[in-house]
């Protein structure tokens, strides 16, 4: 399973990679929230689509520990080398749980800046 996503910026491309992964894993019930947590992270890698696996895959292992679905993804800093974000979201509990991902790949990934922006392809272990 994979995704293509879009992005004006690179820091709006890390989001949405983030938010289309998490709209596979889960969809939002009709109850009322519980649990809202908040968590920091910080990354380094050697490129731009190693960060993006690397902050895919955090972002699934702190899932699974906290038993929690983000949903909010904000990047306070973000080059080739380096990613800084801080992320929320509530309960498991909260969610009808659709597909469990395993891991974002380094198969075929990829990351081009184009005319309208960036463009990313991120294929998923499920």
């Amino acid at each position: 399973m994979g995704i293509r996503v879009k992005g004006a910026t690179l820091k709006d491309l890390f989001k949405n990679a983030a938010a289309a992964m998490f709209d596979i894993i889960a969809g939002k019930t009709a109850k009322k929230s519980q649990g809202t947590k908040s968590i920091a992270i910080k990354q380094k890698a050697g490129s731009s689509e190693e960060l993006l696996a690397i902050w895919l895959n955090e972002l699934l292992s702190l899932s699974a520990i906290n038993e929690t679905i983000f949903e909010n993804f904000k990047i306070n800093k973000l080059d080739e080398n380096t990613l800084e974000a801080q992320v929320k979201g509530s309960s498991i509990k909260n969610y009808r749980v659709n597909t469990e991902i395993k891991a974002a790949t380094y198969h075929e990934l990829k990351i081009k800046k184009n005319e309208t922006g960036w463009q990313a392809e991120v294929i998923f272990d499920v």
